[in-house]
């Protein structure tokens, strides 16, 4: 007996399209936390000396008190891995957060004054706006 096999009838796939949408390129997330913040440090941008892949991306910060710092983004979070910038020190083992407002926060509280003074001027201006 002969049966007609077309593959797009199999009822399993050895590709995953869905997996797709789950990888994240940790560059673009770099780039978007740089932009997000970039207003409440002295200097902050994605390192292109340090290799960068779908992974793990590299983000040079220098806080508003003159610190220098370089973090590690993955999926698990951010986290310090220099203290200057495009450095690596393997032998560090620091906490990671999950976002950069709360690793800044600890960091400098030149960046929390920024920040709550940006939010504080964004109410204000909602405010004149809905009178």
């Amino acid at each position: 007996m002969e049966i007609d096999y077309q593959p797009e009838d199999s009822p399993v796939s050895l590709f995953d399209e869905d997996s797709i949408d789950h990888v994240k390129d940790m560059r673009l997330e770099a780039e978007a936390v740089v932009n997000d913040v970039l207003f409440a440090v002295a200097e902050m941008y994605v390192s292109s000396n340090l290799d960068s892949a779908l992974a793990v991306a590299y983000i040079n910060v220098e806080t508003r008190e003159g610190n220098r710092y370089c973090l590690e983004l993955n999926e698990a979070g951010l986290r310090v891995v220099g203290y200057a910038f495009d450095q690596v020190d393997e032998s560090l083992s620091t906490q990671y957060y999950e976002t950069i407002y709360s690793l800044l926060d600890t960091l400098s509280p030149g960046y929390r004054e920024a920040f709550g003074n940006a939010l504080l001027q964004r109410l204000e201006r909602l405010q004149q706006n809905g009178q």
